[in-house]
Parts: C-alpha cells; structure tokens; sequence
C-alpha cells in the first residue's frame, strides 16, 4: 500500500472511530404546522351581490374573459376557486386553467398570494376605504391534445360557471347572491335554467344565490333548434352543423316527449318550475352527462339523430339525469351535500344516486320508446355478464368500495379495470335494483315494485325546489313501507361482500336467465358498431379498437395468461392482416381444430408471435326467457298509463 492510501485509510478510521466514540444521533427532521388560513363556511347572508361579467365570444382559440365585481370587506379576504364540483363526486375543479389573475380594489392592483396548503384559495388583503374589489381573469378550454375538457369549440359553448367565478370564503353558497352577464357570439343562441334578458350584446340573468347559479350552467351555439316537449320542458339541441339539428325527426322527439310523460306517471310530483335538457350533438365539445336540478348537460355525438340505429346506447343518457333532478337534487345523499365548493364530499350513497337513476335512466327509455324491448333486454344481459365473468376484481374489492373511486382516481383511466374496478356502482347499482324491483314484484305477487318505492322517497313535498338529503336508514325505511323486508341485511350483504353471487337473481325473479350466443345482441350489436370496437371479453379475453389497439383485457382471461396487454396491438390473426371478422373466423374454426388461435402483435417497435389455446368459439351475452316464468322483468319495461 502506498503512503498516500496508507494515510488516506488512517484518516477515514479516526473519523468513524470519532463517530462512534461521540455517538452522535442522527438527524430528525419535525413537520412544519398546518395553520387554518382560511375561514369555515357559515350559514349567513354576505354583505352584498357578487357582478360576474363573462366575455364567451372568442371562440375559435377557446377562452374565457372573466371580469367579477366584489363588495369590499376592509382586511383579508380569501377567494376561493370552485374544487368539489356539483355532481363530480370528486375534486374536479380545473384551477389550472385559470390565468392571468389580477385583483384590484377601486382601481389599484393588489397583491395575491395562493394559499400554501389549499391551492384553489387566493389571498389579498382590502384596504380601508375601498368600495370594491375586483378580480380579472381567463378560464382557458383544452385545446388540442391538452388535458381537460373541451368546452368551447368555433361553433359551440358549454358553460360552466364553476370555472368562471372566484367566490369569497366563509359563507354557504346559498348565501351569495350572484348578478351574472355573458357575452356570447353574435347570432347565437343559448340556453340554460336561468331566467334572463338581452342587454347591450350581452344575456344578463337575473340574480340568484350562488348554488343556484352554479346548478345553472349554459349550452350556446351557431346550430340550435328549441323543441317544446311538454309545458316547462324544454329540449335545447345545439350541433356541429345544421345537418345533425335536421336529421330530427317528428318521430324521434315525440319518443323524447314520452321521457316527461313517464317521469310524471312514475313520480306523480316534480320539484322544479321548469326543465332545460341542454343538449349537444357534438363530435369536438367533450362528452358528458350531469345533473342539474331544473337543467341537465348531456352531450354525445354528432350523429345521435342521423345514425338513429347504431346510437341506441346513448338514449338513456336524457332519462338518466333528467332522473337526477328527484334522486341527487331535490333529495341527496346526506354526505353528498355540502355548504361550498371546498368541502369534500362523500359518496357512501352512490349506489343509490347513481346506481338507481342508472336503473331509471334504462326503464325511462325502454318506457318512452327510446329504445326497444328487444335493446333494453340486451342491455341488461351485457350488465349481468359483466358481473358474473367480466369483473373479477368483484373478488377482491366490494361494491361498497367502489363509492370512493371518483374521490381518488379523479376519472383517471383504468389499464386493468376488469380487476381494479371503477365507479361500478352504476351499473352494478343497476343490477342491484333491478334485484329489489323483481324481489318486491315477487313478494308482493305482482302488487308492488320499485315504481313504489321512488314515489314514496322522491315525490314528497310536490312543487319544494329545495334540497332534501336522505341516509342508509332512510332509504331501508322507504323499501321497507312498500315491502316488509329485512332490506338492511339484504344490502349490506350485497355492498359489503366482495364476490357476491346474487347478481343475476333479479334476472331469474324476473322470468330470464343469462345465456351465450355466437353473436351479439342487438344492444351491443349497434354500441360496438358506434364506437368501433369488437368486443372478444367473453371469449379470447379482449376487445380491440381501431386497427387492432387492444383497449382493455380481461384479468386471468385467455388474452391475459398469454401476457397481452392493453394498449398493444394485433397486426394479424394466424398469418393474415388483423380485422375483426378474420377474428371472429378464426374462434369459429378453433371450435373444430385442436390448433391455437395465433396473434400477431405490436408492442411499440417490438413484434412478437402469441399462441391462445382457446376452442370455446364467440361468445355474446343474451337474455333467454325462461319456460313458464314470470313476466317480472318484462313487466318492469312496460309503460305507465
């Protein structure tokens, strides 16, 4: 060893020998305090009406000019952004497409500073002697492949005013009044709930408390065509062009018609003065459906009325939140209510909210005529195969579980939803009332049914625009004044028991059973055809989307166990360019041969051959009608008279 290394391992002994002699204790590190810099909301009047001025004219880069007017309250002032949207069941609120923030107090700029824990909360300070506070700023719409929503396009607007106001902390939102202006493009039309009237270029509203504004959004349009459905309902239809408005027929608006007609004959009571469906056939806007209580947003594709086949399966989209302004506005889960927009919510009852309008939303359009029997029995047996073999994450994780997935995944995509579960507690939830509409049926020899049930829990009250919030046992009180039950244990077993098998029992009460086909139902016939995907679930374990993008895999499935996985891509089928036919060829003739189905596939730059020993042919779920059953779920469909 040289010197250097000699004296170098001589150095480095002292100084741990030192260490350990010294016993020096490590480092510990304490939090920094978490102090409450922001008020807690109280139910009392605030001092004054917030202007809210909204420029929504320049449409063609997708921006919105806000410009809001506060009366100033001398001292801190926190102005919070909107985080827990109404109907979101998440923290939702996209603040990072606010820009551009400038607060003043009778013209001086003043400082802000974002709050270091709530970042949806804004700091400044009034000085004495200030009239009002003003606040400027943008609400920038996605635009290209940025993420969020896109709501603004050249020639349509959805308006949420969420995005569009900051509102001071401190006070339940039913206690700001709002006074709100919009400038929309020049020869457009708009709609929405609130009430208003033409003024200089500009819609002003009338002014309204804040909650109500914000249950209020507004759809405004180039294209639009107003249908009155029946008195205080109306059907707002805006579009990408004056060709999707026209493909409207007579026949198609009558069957629109028919969803008020049966919501009257089911509820017997309404709790609104009017009703505004703003509705956007739209292939740019982002699709959605929310609720409102006397409005509801539903946006899906242009071709809703031209392509009035393949688009069967948004025609429960309407009825499902039209449903909505009885179950989820007027009456509301309890958690699921809060004073502001910065409470969290919490969902325990969203099997109810939207596991039952999911229900609804299905027997609303199979009532009015929306879809046919033969469609809505389809639907019903895609649901059901679903949950008897195309969720196994039901194992593992319970459909009570599943009310918090909106909080934490914020509708993030799921790579493995068969196994990891999303917000299945709509269409397990209605699975599960179909259930208790057929036990009901049965036990009551015909007598009785769900009907029942949703008059007795959402038609108190006739003509209360109100909100009235109900729990577990309150939902057990109601099902139990229609059928004498032990509805508590019933539930909670389903909800709370990962794997239970009782999926399909409503299926059975109601006189079908679930079987297997070679080809698909005509539901999932027309949805599959609209989306462009073929569906193999049931057989290979997949369903692949445009050329041959596998778009989800069933866990443990056959696709799965050959370790396939979503997001790669079939490029050939036994030596021939992929298609779905050649596919589906290919499952008939392994029925006959004891040869594996043979996949090509792309894996980014990477390329591999995949061999699938599957011989059990296609496989599509269908209801059969059971031989001499009961007629509960045929009954169930049938309409109100």
């Amino acid at each position: 060893m040289s010197k250097l290394a000699t004296a170098t391992a001589a150095f480095w002994l002292a100084i741990v020998g030192a260490s350990a002699a010294q016993a020096i204790p490590n480092s510990v590190a304490q939090p920094v305090p978490i102090v409450a810099t922001i008020a807690e909301p109280r139910d009392v009047p605030f001092p004054g009406t917030i202007r809210l001025d909204v420029d929504a004219s320049h449409t063609g880069q997708g921006i919105f000019t806000v410009h809001e007017t506060l009366p100033a309250l001398p001292g801190p002032l926190t102005l919070l952004y909107p985080r827990w949207k109404p109907g979101n069941h998440a923290p939702s609120g996209e603040v990072d497409k606010l820009a551009g923030l400038v607060s003043r107090a009778d013209g001086k700029t003043l400082p802000w500073t974002r709050d270091a824990v709530d970042l949806f909360a804004f700091h400044v300070d009034v000085p004495t002697g200030a009239q009002e506070v003003t606040a400027d700023f943008q609400f920038l719409s996605r635009v290209a492949d940025a993420p969020g929503m896109v709501v603004m396009t050249p020639v349509l607007i959805n308006l949420e005013w969420t995005s569009l106001l900051l509102y001071p902390a401190g006070y339940y939102v039913r206690q700001i009044p709002v006074s709100a202006t919009v400038r929309y493009p020049a020869g457009w039309q708009s709609a929405t709930a609130l009430r208003g009237r033409q003024a200089g270029g500009r819609m002003a509203y009338a002014t309204v408390p804040m909650d109500v504004l914000v249950d209020s959004p507004a759809f405004a349009g180039r294209y639009a065509r107003i249908e009155a459905l029946r008195p205080g309902v109306a059907l707002n239809i805006f579009a990408d062009h004056q060709r999707d408005l026209d493909a409207a027929t007579p026949a198609m608006i009558a069957a629109h018609r028919q969803i008020i007609d049966q919501a009257d004959r089911l509820y017997g009571a309404r709790h609104f003065d009017h009703y505004d469906f703003l509705f956007a056939l739209s292939d740019r806007l982002s699709g959605q459906g929310l609720e409102h209580h006397r409005s509801s947003q539903n946006i899906v594709g242009a071709d809703y009325f031209a392509d009035w086949v393949q688009t069967s399966a948004d025609r429960s989209l309407l009825p499902h939140e039209y449903n909505h302004s009885w179950n989820g506005k007027f009456r509301r889960p309890a958690d699921l209510w809060t004073p502001d927009y910065r409470t969290p919510v919490r969902g325990s009852l969203l099997w109810v909210y939207e596991g039952q309008t999911e229900f609804w939303g299905s027997v609303l359009a199979a009532r009015a005529g929306l879809v046919s029997r033969e469609e809505a029995l389809g639907e019903l047996a895609s649901v059901a195969a679903r949950y008897t073999e195309g969720r196994p994450g039901r194992a593992w994780r319970s459909l009570q579980d599943t009310t918090t997935q909106p909080a934490f995944a914020r509708a993030k995509p799921l790579d493995w939803s068969s196994w990891q579960r999303g917000t299945d507690y709509y269409s397990e939830g209605e699975l599960l009332w179909t259930a208790v509409d057929q036990l009901i049926r049965k036990r009551s020899r015909g007598g009785r049914s769900l009907d029942d049930v949703a008059r007795r829990m959402f038609s108190m009250r006739p003509g209360d625009f109100g909100e009235l919030t109900y729990t577990f046992d309150d939902v057990v009180a109601a099902l139990n004044a229609v059928e004498a039950f032990d509805w508590r244990t019933w539930l909670r077993n389903w909800l709370d028991a990962p794997d239970d098998q009782r999926v399909v029992d409503g299926l059975a009460r109601g006189g079908y059973r679930l079987a297997w086909r070679d080809t698909p139902n005509l539901y999932d016939k027309n949805s599959t055809a609209k989306a462009k995907f073929a569906d193999f679930t049931y057989s290979l374990g997949l369903a692949i989307g445009r050329e041959g993008k596998i778009g989800s895999i069933l866990w443990d499935g056959p696709a799965f166990r050959a370790e396939i996985a979503p997001g790669q891509s079939i490029v050939a089928v036994d030596g021939s360019a992929y298609d779905a036919d050649r596919l589906t060829q290919a499952l008939m003739a392994a029925r006959r041969s004891a040869k594996p189905i043979v996949l090509m596939i792309k894996d980014g730059d990477s390329f591999r051959s995949v061999a699938i020993p599957y011989r059990g042919g296609p496989r599509y779920p269908a209801l059969e009608k059971i031989a001499s059953g009961p007629a509960g779920i045929d009954r169930m469909f049938e309409p109100l008279r």
